[in-house]
């Protein structure tokens, strides 16, 4: 069956309080402590996982929770594509999709790891960096590889479909929305089912349904993508 990837905005911001761990307990639990504690340790953390494992979330996380302490953060992603040069008052680097990299990016990220490590004011500034692939496996050049690879490494595994289909039914019940066993069946077989997409489609069908004074049923999500 054709999968439909949705390309809208998250309603809700990535936080560590709506990452559905799952497997990936011990990343999210590692990054928690990280980001509470005083001095943060300067050694790396790298996420390396296959697409919708929650890479990307639990980075967007780390940033968010580190800038709610009013630490300043420097980010970067494949879209980014002339990266600004390191600067002194970030208290952490987060590079994500590190497996993208164009040299461009690649010579960015390698300064900003190198420069992180050796701040003329000896405060500490946080790596961490994301990818696909494990350190070892990066299509990216020597230097940056090892350094990404050195510090803290967790793989990131997918969720099943039972846990995904407990995420569902999670966020819909927190939102007072009903989902029956048949739209839930729908959604999980004709959707992209990592984790961003189905809250991204469960924002829509929230919206729409209000809308439109409807249940969500399996017509209304037809109806919804027809009108679009």
């Amino acid at each position: 069956m054709k999968q439909i990837v949705l390309d809208i905005g998250l309603a809700s911001a990535p936080s560590f309080s709506n990452f559905f761990a799952g497997p990936n307990e011990a990343a999210l639990k590692h990054l928690q402590l990280w980001v509470g504690s005083q001095p943060r340790s300067p050694v790396p953390i790298y996420l390396w996982g296959e697409a919708g494992s929650g890479k990307s979330h639990l980075l967007l996380a780390t940033a968010q929770a580190l800038r709610e302490q009013g630490a300043q953060v420097g980010w970067m992603d494949a879209s980014l594509a002339e990266p600004p040069a390191f600067d002194e008052r970030w208290d952490a680097v987060l590079m994500d999709d590190c497996h993208l990299y164009t040299a461009v990016q690649q010579h960015a990220a390698f300064n900003w790891f190198v420069n992180a490590l050796s701040r003329q004011d000896g405060r500490p500034c946080g790596v961490l960096g994301s990818g696909s692939l494990p350190p070892a496996d990066l299509k990216l050049r020597d230097d940056l590889r090892s350094r990404l690879g050195w510090g803290h490494v967790f793989h990131l595994q997918a969720l099943t479909d039972a846990e995904r289909r407990a995420v569902l039914r999670q966020q819909s019940d927190a939102r007072g929305v009903l989902l029956g066993d048949d739209v839930m069946d729908y959604i999980l077989s004709r959707f992209s089912r990592d984790l961003a997409s189905l809250t991204q489609l469960l924002d829509r069908l929230d919206g729409y349904s209000l809308q439109t004074q409807r249940a969500i049923t399996i017509p209304l999500i037809k109806s919804m993508l027809e009108s679009e």
